[in-house]
């Protein structure tokens, strides 16, 4: 299961989530996650304005903060590595592997 996000994406096999970043300048990056070690998952779904995201919350740390202001339009900084801003577009399928991760935790 794969999702595109803005300027990353987020797979999962069923036992691990891969978060895939590319900012600007910088190369990119992978993080790997555990579903088992997820402890929460949050989804802002995206309106045709702004950018949602999902995020996923690991033992001992808190959720990102949604950052404010027209450019940030409510999603954690780009530089969290637990999270990925998605389009609108991709509302459906980030849906849909919330929903898997979800069900491997339990």
């Amino acid at each position: 299961m794969d999702v595109k996000g803005v300027m990353g994406s987020v797979t999962f096999d069923g036992e691990w989530i891969t978060i895939t970043k590319k900012e600007v300048g910088q190369q990119q990056r992978e993080y790997r996650i555990r579903a088992t070690d997820v402890t929460g998952t949050r989804l802002k779904p995206a309106t045709r304005l702004f950018h949602g995201y999902l995020q996923f919350v690991l033992p001992g740390s808190a959720p990102a903060t949604e950052e404010r202001g027209l450019m940030a339009g409510g999603r954690p900084p780009q530089s969290d590595p637990h999270s990925l801003s998605i389009r609108y577009s991709a509302n459906d399928g980030a849906a849909m592997l919330m929903a898997a991760v979800e069900q491997a935790r339990s």
